[in-house]
């Protein structure tokens, strides 16, 4: 509860720097993922690491194990919900990440309690039914589901932060 005050406060307070001020890789973090993505970085202080990489939700490229290797902050900005093989990517980020890396990204948090009778009842049913049919990935995740896969794959959590209904993570690479 302390935190989220905290943060509510840092928004009244805090100006986020205009668009013309930040790096290009901050640029696209704001274009894909939006300006609270950019205000979660600066509430952390790290809007200005330079060592910063974003993995995009909308091109794929790829990298050499020797471009990764200073790079001090790797950020996604896929939510956690609509990566198919959690697991799998979670475990090959803690592979290319150099040790105390961070780790950052973001999820939509699913604090609901549903009965069985009441889950039929939910468009999230048709939705479920919907992303099966069309092979999309819109996995349920609570606070407490994504600590635990970031500890079991050696990503230890620093912070987990809502922001206007979603929630974002910041980790460090342990291996």
């Amino acid at each position: 509860i302390l935190k989220d005050f905290a943060m509510s406060v840092f928004r009244e307070k805090v100006l986020v720097p205009e668009t013309s001020s930040i790096n290009p890789v901050l640029e696209n973090i704001r274009s894909e993922a939006g300006t609270d993505f950019i205000q979660y970085l600066h509430f952390l202080q790290l809007e200005k690491e330079t060592n910063l990489m974003a993995l995009s939700s909308k091109h794929h490229y790829y990298y050499d194990f020797d471009d990764l290797k200073s790079i001090k902050m790797l950020v996604t900005l896929k939510k956690l919900n609509n990566i198919k093989s959690l697991g799998s990517f979670l475990q090959a980020v803690v592979r290319i990440l150099p040790q105390e890396a961070i780790f950052i990204g973001y999820f939509k948090n699913d604090t609901g309690h549903r009965s069985v009778f009441s889950f039929y009842q939910t468009p999230k049913f048709f939705n479920g039914l919907v992303n099966y049919f069309d092979s999309k990935t819109d996995r349920s995740l609570t606070k407490d589901d994504v600590s635990r896969l970031l500890e079991e794959h050696r990503l230890q959590v620093i912070d987990i932060t809502d922001i206007n209904g979603m929630t974002y993570f910041c980790s460090r690479n342990i291996r």
